[in-house]
C-alpha cells in the first residue's frame, strides 16, 4: 500500500525537477499510507496495541509534514475514537489549531469528538459542556465555509438539544439552500417543526423531499409525521412506498400493517399480519393483531381463535391478557373483563415499579377505569383513575382529566369544577388540563370564557377549532359553530379529519331542525367512510325521530350496531325505530338494554315511557317519565333543553290524569 501511494505521488509529479515541497508531499503520502496499513492490520491482529501505536505514529508524521492533510487527520481520529483515546484526539486537533486557527479539518474533528461525547454521557443525561464545545466548533466551521451543508445540519441538531428552535430552523434552511435535496436537512427540519407543534410544516417538508427523491429514510420519516397527527391512512401510503424502495425491511412491513389497522383497512392489515405470522409462527404480536382485527370486524369466534394461538405461544405475555380483556368486553362480558383485569393488577402489584412497569400498570388501570365508567360505576372509576396519578407523576395530568370527565359524565358538575380548578393550579402548562377546565366552565354556561381559554392554546390548530365549535354548540350559538367549523375544515388534512368536521355539521344542522342540510352532511361522511358507525346511527335516528323512511333508518342503525353491539346510544336508536314501526316488544327490549349501558339517560327513559304508555302500562310509563324529568332538571346548563323537558312533563301530567281515571279517582 505504501508503495502504491508513493507511486501515485510520483505519477502526479510534474516533469520539472522535484522541489522540496514535492518531497514533503510525497513524504506525507507515504506516512499516510503506512498509517492506514497499520490501522487495518490492528483490526485483525492479536497484537493490536502494537499496530495501533504504529498507525498513530505514521498518521502524526504525515500531519507534521502536511498539517492540511484532512483525510489523515480524520483517520487518525478514528483510531483514537476506536481505542478510547479521546483526549489524545482533542490534543492533536488543538495542536493543529494553534498553528492555524482556520484549519477547518481540525475543527470538524473536534466537533465530531464533542458530539460523540454527548451521546456517551452516563445515566442518559446530556453533558451540557460537550454540547457547548460542539456548537462552538460547528459555528466556526459554518462561518468559514459557506458551502458546508453537512455541518449546518449537525449544528441544527445541536441547537435542538439546547431548545434553540430559531437557530436550528435557520441553519437547516441554510443547508437546504446549499443542497435543496439534502435528506438529512429536510428530515431534521421536519422533526424540528414537529417539536414545535407544527406537524403540517413537517409533513409539507417531507412530502417535498419524497416527491423529489423518495428514499427509505424520508418516506419513513413522512409516515411517522403522519402518525403523529393520527393520519394513519396517509402514513400507510408513505410506508407502502418505502417498502417498494426497501422490500426486505421487515420492520417497515410491521409498521405498515399497524398503520393499515389503525386506518381501519382491516382486510389488507389482516392479510399482512397473516403473512408475518406464517413467516414466524412464534410471533405473539402478530397473532394478537389478528385477534384485534377480527374483534374490530365483529368476527368474535375468529378473534378468540387467534387469541388462543397467542396464548399457546406465550400465555404469560401481558398483552395476551390485555387482549382477552378487550375481547370479553366486546362479547358483552363486562363483569368478567373487570374481574380479570382486577386479578391481573393484583397479581402484578409491587412495592416499587420501573418506568416501564409504571407505564404498563397505568395503561391497565386506565382500562379498568373505562370499564367501570361504561357500567356507570362512577365512584369506582374515579378511585382507579386516582391510583394512576399516585402511581406515576408523568401520568398525573392525564389521570386528573379522566377524573374530571368522569364527574361530568356522572353529572356531578360541582365536583368536576372543583377538580378542574385544582388541576389548573397543579398543571398550568398542560394542554389537556386547560381544555378539560374550559369544558367544565362551558358546562356551566360560561361559553365566552371557555372559548377564550381554548383559543389561547393556538388558533391555527385544527383540534382546537373543533373544541371551540363544540363549546359554541353547547351555547346554541350556531353562527359561531358554523364559522369555527369552516376554519377547522381549512386546517383538516386527512379524510378522517374532514369526516369529523362534516359529522359536526350534520349534528349542528339537525339541532337547528335543518334536516335536509343535516342529512347531506351525514351522507358526505358516509360517502367517504361507509362504515362510520356514528354517522350511520345519527342519520338513522334522525329519520326515525321524524317518522320517515323507517326501513332505511332500521338498516342504518343495525349497521352501526354490527360494529358496536354494546353501544347504549345505538340501542336507544334501535328501540326508537322499533317504536315508530309499532314493534313495541322489540322496542322495550332494545331500550332496556340501552339503559344497562347508559345508566340514567333522560332521552332513553322518555322513549321507554312512550313504549309503556302505548302498551297500556300507565304506571310504568309514569315511572320512566318521572326519571326522565328528574334527569333533564339535573343536567348542566349547557345541556338544558326546555322544549324536551316541557314535552316530557306534558306527557307525565297526561299519564297521571289517565291513571287517576283508570283507578276511578276524580
Amino acid at each position: 500500500m505504501a508503495a502504491l501511494a508513493a507511486s501515485a505521488c510520483l505519477a502526479q509529479a510534474p516533469s520539472a525537477p522535484a522541489t522540496a515541497a514535492d518531497a514533503d508531499k510525497a513524504g506525507a503520502y507515504y506516512n499516510f499510507a503506512m498509517g492506514r496499513l497499520y490501522a487495518e492490520l490492528a483490526g485483525s491482529a492479536t497484537n493490536q496495541s502494537e499496530y495501533v501505536n504504529k498507525a498513530i505514529q505514521y498518521y502524526q508524521a504525515a500531519l507534521r509534514i502536511d498539517p492540511s492533510a484532512s483525510l489523515a487527520l480524520e483517520e487518525l481520529t478514528d483510531v483514537y475514537l476506536q481505542t478510547g483515546k479521546l483526549q489524545d484526539a482533542i490534543d492533536q486537533a488543538d495542536a493543529l489549531l494553534q498553528k492555524n486557527p482556520d484549519n477547518l479539518a481540525a475543527r470538524r474533528i473536534l466537533g465530531r469528538i464533542y458530539t460523540r461525547a454527548i451521546s456517551n454521557a452516563q445515566d442518559n443525561r446530556i453533558d451540557e459542556t460537550m454540547v457547548r464545545h460542539a456548537i462552538e466548533q460547528y459555528e466556526k466551521i459554518t462561518e468559514k465555509d459557506p458551502k458546508d451543508a453537512e455541518s449546518r445540519v449537525i449544528l441544527g441538531r445541536l441547537y435542538r438539544v439546547t431548545n434553540n428552535s430559531a437557530g436550528a430552523e435557520k441553519v437547516f434552511n441554510e443547508a437546504l439552500k446549499i443542497s435543496p435535496d439534502d435528506e438529512d436537512a429536510l428530515a431534521s427540519l421536519a422533526m424540528l417543526y414537529s417539536d414545535m407543534g407544527d406537524n403540517q410544516q413537517a409533513i409539507d417538508k417531507l412530502k417535498t423531499a419524497t416527491d423529489k427523491t423518495p428514499s427509505e429514510t424520508t418516506l419513513t420519516a413522512l409516515a411517522e409525521a403522519y402518525e403523529r397527527v393520527r393520519d394513519f391512512k396517509n402514513a400507510a401510503s408513505a410506508l407502502e412506498r418505502a417498502i417498494s424502495v426497501a422490500p426486505d425491511n421487515d420492520r417497515l412491513k410491521s409498521q405498515f400493517a399497524q398503520d393499515l389497522l389503525f386506518s381501519d383497512q382491516y382486510d389488507r392489515a389482516l392479510e399482512l399480519y397473516q403473512q408475518i405470522a406464517a413467516d414466524d409462527p412464534h410471533d405473539t404480536a402478530s397473532q394478537l393483531r389478528i385477534a384485534e382485527i377480527y374483534r374490530s370486524k365483529r368476527d368474535l369466534p375468529k378473534a378468540r381463535e387467534a387469541l388462543n394461538k397467542a396464548k399457546q405461544i406465550d400465555a404469560n405475555d401481558l398483552n395476551v391478557a390485555y387482549e382477552e380483556i378487550n375481547l370479553l368486553d366486546a362479547e358483552g362480558k363486562n363483569d368478567e373483563a373487570i374481574a380479570k383485569l382486577k386479578s391481573l393488577l393484583d397479581s402484578s402489584a409491587r412495592r416499587t415499579y420501573s418506568p416501564a412497569q409504571k407505564a404498563s400498570r397505568a395503561a391497565l388501570l386506565k382500562r379498568l377505569g373505562w370499564l367501570y365508567r361504561t357500567e356507570a360505576e362512577y365512584p369506582q372509576a374515579i378511585d382507579v383513575f386516582r391510583q394512576i396519578a399516585n402511581l406515576d407523576s408523568d401520568s398525573a395530568a392525564e389521570a386528573t382529566v379522566l377524573v374530571i370527565d368522569t364527574y361530568r359524565q356522572a353529572k356531578d358538575l360541582a365536583s368536576a369544577q372543583r377538580e378542574a380548578e385544582d388541576a389548573l393550579k397543579k398543571f398550568p402548562a398542560e394542554r389537556t388540563v386547560r381544555i378539560a377546565h374550559a369544558e367544565v366552565i362551558s358546562d356551566a354556561g360560561k361559553i365566552d370564557e371557555a372559548v377564550a381559554e381554548v383559543k389561547a392554546l393556538g388558533a391555527k390548530d385544527r383540534d382546537i377549532q373543533m373544541e371551540i365549535a363544540q363549546i359554541y354548540e353547547k351555547g346554541k350559538r350556531w353562527a359561531d359553530v358554523e364559522k369555527t367549523l369552516d376554519e377547522a375544515e381549512k386546517l383538516s388534512t386527512s379524510d378522517d379529519q374532514k369526516e369529523g368536521v362534516n359529522f359536526m355539521r350534520g349534528a349542528m344542522y339537525e339541532r337547528q331542525k335543518k334536516f335536509d342540510l343535516s342529512e347531506a352532511a351525514f351522507r358526505k361522511v358516509l360517502q367517504s367512510n361507509p362504515d362510520n358507525a356514528g354517522a350511520l346511527n345519527y342519520l338513522g335516528y334522525m329519520l326515525a325521530d321524524r317518522n320517515v323512511r323507517l326501513d332505511e333508518a332500521h338498516d342504518l342503525i343495525s349497521k352501526a350496531l354490527d360494529q358496536d353491539p354494546q353501544n347504549g346510544a345505538y340501542l336507544d336508536s334501535l328501540g326508537w325505530v322499533y317504536y315508530r314501526q309499532g314493534k313495541l316488544g322489540q322496542a322495550e327490549e332494545a331500550l332496556l338494554r340501552s339503559l344497562e349501558h347508559m345508566g340514567q339517560d333522560p332521552t332513553v327513559h322518555d322513549h321507554l315511557g312512550d313504549v309503556y304508555f302505548k302498551q297500556g302500562k300507565t304506571k310504568e310509563a309514569i315511572a320512566q317519565w318521572q326519571v326522565s324529568v328528574a334527569e333533564f332538571q339535573s343536567a348542566p346548563p349547557s345541556e338544558n333543553d326546555p322544549e324536551l323537558l316541557a314535552s316530557v312533563t306534558k306527557k307525565l301530567e297526561g299519564a297521571r290524569v289517565r291513571l287517576a281515571k283508570e283507578n276511578g279517582q276524580k
